[in-house]
């Protein structure tokens, strides 16, 4: 079952008796509060996600989710019970599958859509819960973590209706299956201020599903070498350690261009809605084509698109059908008018073997049918895509907000255009580059100018900067200068390996995350070089933030042959800048662009490829076919 089938509704409508009146979801809890520990463990096992709640609303919607009041009440009391908020969440759902889980179990299983959803459709139930086991023991169910077909939502309203309340009895006329989890912990509810005090104290939960720390993920590769690592080791760090930010917002179709899907966009009608016309001709029935000789057949009406005909055609008759126009009764074939052998105002005449029968018409739903995804999330949104959602009806689509980057260069030599160029100076091109690039991802931009080089200015620019952005980017200062400060300011604000990359340009690159007054952004030190900035970006910056945004968008490579010997020596991955055009067979042919020293800029700008030399690869012969990055839809 795929995840996009699945919405999530964490129950939070309870009265917070036990906790002093205060909603379970919102008392603080290891830094943040319980619903959202719940929200990060679920979010990533689902499509949307929802809240049941019935007070502090707006608090809720603040964590870009949909908020759903209870639909039912008991007389004057507005918390008839959980069920009451599962009866919400199936009333609102828009995938065929729910998951609820409670608002007060912060440890819940990363695994527990999967592992309910497969036995869900291994025993073609209609609800799945979780159950936990202990040795010799009975097992202990807990039916409030269930995934439920909602189209069973009759019954549960049935149930409700006459007065029932009990979270495990409203499935006792339906086919429920029992799914046992080992880790009974991972289920445990919190019930009272003193336990809620407890857990807050002791170890933190279970890691949730990415890693903890940047050192775990290092440790996970053979023979990790900080100052000796490959290039796709470099890569799978960061793609390990980076977590989407997940904000949704609604916006304007035509303002949609460029940005992330936040969840699939299920078409409330078929495409087309109806039988149609893929041809200007005849539609007529498949029974009356000849199977030798001619016919002819009597004109009974014409059909233009968005004007049906309504008569029923019967045997040999047909109509004038328009491109478009909806299949009238009977017919289920059309004649294109240049097959007919010849007409009249009142008849068409065919000969056999024009068509088949079913030829030429689009049947309806044959390109969309209605509850399927016209697109999924995580999609960055093109041209076509406005056009397809515009065909649906949809006004407004959710997309992810767009993600904040601050960015800044460093270097006491560095002077901003208008400014005078001293001795040894030079103008700060790095900025102007790190901006077209973040918004050609369509990324909101903070651009911090220029800091010094000293730790005090460095680590105010640091914490100005992840207090407001998403991820952090900077170029220079991280090489072994007596004046790089990053690696040390970057020590103490927060989680960071640096490594030594086995590549050129670009071999000095830091990543990690950074935090200052409980917020933190993750942090990419990029070379001061111009050209190993872009490469650098390219290659580890873009992917990484595209995934902060939810999207997917893997660097093309492409193959093409080298037109000259290329030096190379084995043992690291080279970046050199290329032009790449049709050679005098029509294949792809590049050639390097001259010197490629790391602060030769112009060597970028005259290229329209990158040429990729990998590791493992030595020096390339003249025809030898290698892979290039174009810069087309990147640069």
């Amino acid at each position: 079952m795929e995840q996009g089938m699945i919405s999530g509704l964490v129950l939070a409508g309870g009265r917070g008796s036990r906790m002093g009146n205060v909603d379970k979801g919102l008392q603080p809890f290891r830094s943040s509060t319980m619903v959202e520990h719940v929200l990060a463990r679920l979010r990533p096992q689902v499509g949307p996600v929802a809240i049941s709640a019935n007070r502090n609303l707006d608090t809720y919607r603040a964590f870009d989710v949909m908020v759903l009041p209870d639909e039912i009440a008991d007389g004057l009391e507005p918390f008839p019970g959980p069920l009451a908020g599962l009866e919400a969440g199936l009333r609102h759902c828009a995938t065929p599958y729910l998951l609820a889980v409670p608002c007060d179990s912060p440890f819940l299983p990363s695994d527990l859509a999967a592992r309910l959803s497969a036995a869900l459709q291994e025993a073609d139930a209609d609800v799945a819960y979780a159950a936990t086991q202990e040795p010799g023991m009975r097992a202990q169910p807990h039916p409030v973590f269930c995934l439920v077909r909602v189209d069973r939502l009759p019954a549960l309203s049935s149930y409700l209706s006459e007065g029932g309340r009990r979270v495990d009895g409203w499935y006792r006329d339906l086919k429920a299956v029992e799914v046992i989890f080992d880790d009974a912990d991972a289920f445990r509810n919190i019930n009272t201020l003193d336990e809620l005090r407890g857990l807050d104290a002791s170890s933190p939960p279970a890691p949730p599903p990415f890693p903890a720390s940047l050192a775990q993920v290092a440790s996970c590769i053979n023979g990790y070498d900080p100052d000796a690592l490959r290039v796709q080791d470099a890569q799978r760090i960061i793609r390990d350690f980076v977590q989407p930010v997940r904000a949704v917002e609604m916006v304007a179709l035509r303002t949609a261009l460029g940005r992330v899907l936040a969840r699939d966009l299920v078409s409330p009608i078929d495409v087309p809605a109806h039988d149609n016309s893929a041809m200007d001709g005849y539609a007529l029935r498949g029974a009356d084509l000849p199977p030798e000789g001619t016919v002819t057949l009597r004109v009974a009406g014409i059909a233009y698109a968005g004007k049906p005909l309504d008569i029923a055609i019967r045997p040999g008759e047909c109509v004038r059908i328009m491109t478009g126009g909806v299949m009238p009764a009977g017919c289920d074939s059309v004649l294109p008018q240049e097959f007919a052998d010849s007409t009249t105002d009142d008849t068409v005449t065919l000969r056999a073997g024009a068509i088949r029968p079913g030829d030429n018409r689009r049947l309806a739903g044959e390109d969309l049918k209605a509850g399927s995804a016209a697109l999924k999330a995580g999609r960055i949104i093109r041209p076509a895509d406005l056009g397809l959602c515009a065909s649906l009806g949809f006004a407004e689509i959710p997309v992810q907000r767009r993600l904040r980057v601050a960015f800044f260069s460093t270097g006491d030599e560095l002077r901003s255009i208008g400014q005078a160029l001293d001795a040894g100076c030079v103008y700060d091109s790095n900025r102007y580059t790190i901006y077209g690039m973040l918004t050609r991802l369509g990324c909101e931009i903070i651009d911090m100018g220029v800091v010094g080089d000293s730790p005090e200015a460095l680590e105010e620019a640091l914490r100005t900067a992840c207090e407001n952005a998403d991820a952090i980017i900077t170029s220079g200062g991280v090489s072994v200068g007596a004046a790089d400060y990053t690696k040390q300011v970057m020590g103490q604000l927060g989680d960071v390996t640096f490594w030594k990359i086995g590549m050129r340009p670009g071999r000095p690159l830091a990543f990690g995350r950074v935090s200052s007054n409980g917020r933190s952004a993750f942090l990419f030190g990029l070379p001061g070089n111009p050209v190993a900035v872009m490469v650098s970006f390219y290659f580890f910056a873009r992917e990484a933030l595209l995934q902060m945004m939810g999207a997917e968008a893997p660097l093309p490579l492409l193959r093409a042959r080298s037109n000259s010997p290329i030096r190379k020596k084995p043992g690291r991955t080279e970046y050199q800048r290329g032009i790449v055009a049709r050679g005098d067979d029509g294949e792809p042919e590049v050639r390097i662009t001259g010197s490629q020293g790391s602060g030769i800029l112009r060597s970028m700008s005259e290229a329209n490829c990158m040429v990729v030399l990998h590791d493992g690869q030595g020096n390339v012969a003249a025809g030898e076919m290698v892979d290039i990055l174009p810069f087309e839809g990147l640069f």
